[in-house]
């Protein structure tokens, strides 16, 4: 999942980064309301967003809001000091999906968006499942057929791509960018090397590549 974190100030917003990272998102984070709403703008590969309210440049609240004007249903979580009954109704009225406000536990902002997701998908079951593959978000734990698969990082991002866009193919760039976001590639063959190390772990006609095109997830007979 790619979020868009936007939060000024920089020890919480590595640290929210960090966690969220090691939760299995991919963060693209920016400090500025102007930026972040460039950002929507141009880029329709954000997956929800972490939104503080008191930022620089523009309010929190304007960027949800010109979000919203747009027709944009992206899952937006607001995430600010702000405690108060009329501050969180200001901010749900808005257009904001979700209320957390600070100090909080990265665990529970990280379940939270996977509800979010999960809500928009109009998925009730937490589980991604397709064949013998198994695939938990909450506890990042894979299994085929029954036993458990070792990951790493990139390959289990990829298959939960994979998994969520079956049976669609998804093109090197769809996957480049939830995959690295801003920070782009180490490599430019890093992508087909991931792919590679998670054929060999899920069996070679696990997925599917139409050259020039993308991949999927081969069918389940």
């Amino acid at each position: 999942m790619r979020i868009l974190l936007v939060e000024d100030d920089p020890l919480l917003g590595d640290g929210i980064r960090e966690g969220l990272f090691d939760a299995g998102f991919t963060v693209d984070w920016l400090t500025d309301g102007r930026h972040a709403d460039t950002a929507l703008q141009t880029e329709n590969t954000f997956d929800a967003m972490v939104l503080d309210l008191n930022i620089p440049g523009l309010s929190g609240l304007d960027v949800l809001r010109h979000l919203r004007e747009r027709g944009s249903a992206l899952p937006v979580l607001i995430l600010t000091a702000r405690d108060g009954v009329t501050d969180r109704i200001q901010g749900l009225d808005s257009g904001a999906d979700d209320y957390l406000t600070k100090p909080f536990a990265l665990g529970e902002l990280a379940a939270r968006l996977r509800a979010l997701l999960r809500r928009q998908t109009g998925s009730s079951s937490h589980l991604l499942t397709h064949g013998d593959i198994r695939l938990d978000p909450g506890r990042q734990h894979v299994t085929l057929q029954g036993e458990a698969l070792t990951l790493t990082a990139r390959e289990y991002q990829i298959l939960w791509l994979l998994l969520r866009s079956y049976p669609h193919l998804l093109s090197r760039e769809q996957i480049e960018e939830r995959l690295y976001g801003y920070d782009g590639g180490t490599e430019s063959n890093s992508l087909e090397v991931h792919l590679s190390n998670l054929r060999k772990k899920l069996g070679r006609g696990a997925i599917v590549n139409m050259r020039g095109l993308g991949w999927r997830l081969a069918d389940v007979p």
